[in-house]
């Protein structure tokens, strides 16, 4: 499907009420940053909300991505729909809180906005071996990085986001602090990454919220759930819930659709 096609069919969409699929990448920087677990946490808080949510696994089959600690066992991948082997609503499985969960490879080039038209697209996104971004999370309308709020974490990060920004010029970032143990010092990380990214990079890096440090995290994965499913009134199902929320508040960028795939220009 062309860019100009894209365009129209969102043009339809809004002439008859209907809000454009959004496409949010999640990704972590730094090994336990918690990327995965906020993907699914959101995820689940969006279809709380009545949201239609489709969450693409790009770390499957590996432990702990979100087929596994789900324990779901989807009949398919994104690459079985796009080529039709499969429908869509064959491919996925659907986890407990009702979101549908398929394997996505991270070189996939299809625009999943042209496999589901509705409500929103959450990547549980990979990066390559010099740290870009897969396509699909190239192609997502927002990148969300998922960051941990200590020095050597924050360290880390900045220097990925700069590979980043360097790897895809990249305008526009969003961010979430996971594993929050004091607001006060939350506001101020947010704020200094947010400054230095604006001032040495040109790079706007908007904070979405945090998530405070939950010991009922490690009870809902081994319940394989989330906390949002699991235990509703805990700290981190709460901020989770409040970011989920949010999300439908989020400024479109411009252009909405930013990238074009490859096999959309082909087909």
């Amino acid at each position: 499907m062309s860019a100009r096609v894209t365009d129209q069919a969102d043009g339809l969409r809004r002439l008859l009420g209907q809000a454009p699929v959004r496409v949010v990448a999640v990704a972590g920087m730094g090994p336990g940053a918690g990327a995965t677990t906020a993907a699914m946490s959101l995820g689940a808080a969006l279809a709380q909300q009545g949201k239609d949510v489709l969450l693409l696994d790009e770390h499957h089959p590996k432990v702990r991505s979100v087929c596994d600690v789900w324990a779901l066992g989807p009949r398919g991948t994104l690459a079985d729909v796009a080529s039709r082997r499969l429908r869509i609503d064959q491919a996925t499985a659907s986890a407990v809180c009702g979101v549908q969960v398929l394997p996505a490879s991270p070189g996939a080039t299809i625009d999943p906005r042209t496999l589901w038209p509705r409500g929103i697209v959450l990547v549980d996104a990979t990066f390559d071996g010099e740290g870009c971004l897969s396509p699909l999370a190239q192609g997502a309308d927002e990148l969300l990085l998922v960051l941990q709020p200590h020095p050597a974490a924050i360290t880390s990060a900045y220097a990925g986001i700069k590979r980043l920004h360097r790897a895809h010029a990249m305008k526009q970032l969003r961010f979430l602090l996971n594993g929050v143990a004091d607001a006060g010092t939350a506001q101020q990380v947010m704020h200094n990454l947010a400054q230095a990214a604006s001032r040495y990079l040109a790079l706007s890096l908007l904070p979405v919220g945090w998530v405070r440090t939950d010991p009922w995290l490690s009870d809902a994965a081994r319940l394989r759930q989330t906390v949002v499913e699991a235990f509703a009134a805990s700290a981190a199902a709460v901020d989770f819930r409040a970011i989920a929320d949010d999300m439908g508040r989020w400024t479109w960028r411009t252009p909405a659709r930013p990238a074009v795939f490859p096999q959309a220009l082909a087909a």
